[in-house]
């Protein structure tokens, strides 16, 4: 028999409580209109913890659960899944938590060396379409296909093979080409000082990989590329073997450490061909987008002062934070180059998000998450959850904000309305949990008139728990 959840757990309860079920809902009730040209399927990726943890319970730990709302002639349909890893597997035949993912010193004695070699992980945290598969990402391990329909777990996806690392939870896919680059972080093995940068191509072959000696090991969660540039920013979220051996947190935020940002050609063979770059002291989780033109580089980000959900080396916590968007900008004509920052307004956002289309390249629109101060939280790291969604016009550098309510929003993703239009003209939808009835619903808005409120909601009979982040996949 499962047993409760613990109650003094902040992400173990409200909002962020898993769901115990895996369900399909046909032809939801259409509140409003629901667009006739937005045809596809949005997926959705969250920590859904499926067994009384054991230890200390970290949002990142849960197990993976994706939500996928099908979309087709003003009809929505919803379903969701458990991702059936080899730890939620083992767990299932056991009817209890074996593995905590992010202590193996938490872990069931007989389990104590799974987290040393499982290859599946979580994957419970983001979702990627690229060269005809559906992948699931938890940036600690490979990459996890699933059936883009039913969402039935196929397993692991190592590239026929070629994959050895991990897998960043945020690949970048060129609009131009169609190659997806990714990374992973502590790339030989746990805690190692590297990073390893791959591509593949638009067909989903696995062509190139590039060892990247770091200045120390890291956790590194987001990236950026352009037409001409991969970078990788290096920020002091340490990982150390022997602070977790001795009882410490096996990351902490070590800001002695100061940042580093590896700057590689697009076209670069080896690592020999890296710029490593400072900076001043910062943290991001997420990029909104970035471009280069006549060998300057600009990267535009959700930047925080230090990192949130993090503690010290000695396990206390960080405290409140919240970022600001923030443009990098990097000459790389200048010898002497740094990073330096400015921020581009003093609104508080997160989940950055832009027209996929214009991904790696200079453009306007941008969208993000961000709170209206009238939806309180538990946590330590904010006292706002995030109610509101928000566009960021770069040519005029001015934002609209659209309150949700007494709720709680996810990230808001760009779709376009064809693949021939404008910049920013499409839709952008988010899941959107209402606080009063304490149920979820897709909302759908014309992207470029956010402040008119939604086209359309799409209504669940249940909570979709807040996740992190998903993807959109084309009908056809």
């Amino acid at each position: 028999m499962a047993e409760p959840m613990p109650s003094d757990s902040t992400f173990l309860n409200f909002p962020w409580a898993p769901i115990q079920m895996e369900c399909e809902a046909s032809d939801l009730m259409i509140e409003g209109e629901m667009p006739a040209d937005l045809s596809g399927t949005l997926y959705r990726v969250g920590p859904n913890q499926r067994w009384k943890p054991r230890g200390d319970y970290h949002l990142f730990a849960g197990d993976g659960m994706v939500h996928a709302f099908h979309i087709n002639g003003g009809r929505v349909d919803y379903i969701n899944r458990w991702v059936r890893t080899a730890k939620f597997n083992m767990e299932d035949v056991e009817g209890r938590a074996l593995i905590n993912a992010l202590n193996p010193f938490d872990c069931d004695p007989d389990y104590s060396d799974f987290p040393l070699t499982d290859k599946e992980g979580l994957a419970n945290t983001a979702a990627v379409w690229h060269g005809g598969r559906m992948l699931i990402m938890e940036e600690g391990h490979q990459p996890y296909e699933i059936d883009p329909i039913t969402l039935d777990s196929i397993g692991s996806w190592t590239y026929r093979g070629k994959l050895h690392t991990a897998m960043t939870a945020h690949p970048k896919v060129d609009p131009a080409t169609g190659e997806m680059v990714f990374f992973a972080y502590m790339a030989t093995g746990p805690f190692s000082e590297d990073v390893m940068v791959h591509k593949v191509s638009a067909d989903g072959l696995l062509t190139q990989s590039i060892h990247i000696p770091t200045p120390y090991s890291a956790m590194v969660h987001d990236f950026v590329i352009t037409e001409n540039y991969i970078v990788v920013p290096i920020f002091p979220i340490t990982g150390s073997l022997d602070r977790a051996m001795t009882g410490g947190p096996p990351f902490a935020w070590e800001p002695d450490k100061g940042v580093h940002v590896a700057v590689l050609p697009r076209n670069a063979e080896t690592a020999e061909d890296i710029r490593w770059l400072k900076m001043d002291t910062c943290f991001v989780f997420h990029f909104m987008n970035a471009f280069d033109r006549d060998g300057v580089i600009s990267i535009d980000a959700a930047q925080f002062p230090l990192v949130p959900l993090f503690p010290t080396p000695d396990g206390e916590p960080t405290g409140s934070t919240k970022s600001k968007l923030c443009r990098w900008t990097i000459d790389m004509n200048n010898p002497e180059a740094e990073v330096i920052s400015a921020p581009l307004d003093g609104f508080e956002l997160e989940f950055p998000q832009v027209d996929p289309r214009y991904a790696g390249q200079d453009y306007r629109h941008g969208w993000y998450t961000t709170t209206d101060g009238n939806v309180k939280s538990d946590m330590e790291v904010n006292e706002n959850l995030y109610n509101t969604i928000g566009h960021w016009d770069h040519s005029t550098n001015t934002t609209v904000q659209y309150s949700c309510g007494n709720g709680m929003v996810s990230e808001a993703l760009f779709v376009p309305r064809s693949e021939d239009a404008a910049e920013g003209e499409g839709y952008l939808l988010a899941v959107v949990t209402d606080f009063d009835t304490r149920l979820s619903g897709l909302w759908v808005f014309d992207a470029l008139d956010i402040a008119a409120g939604p086209l359309a909601k799409a209504h669940l009979s249940h909570r979709v728990p807040p996740g992190f982040h998903g993807t959109w996949r084309p009908a056809g």
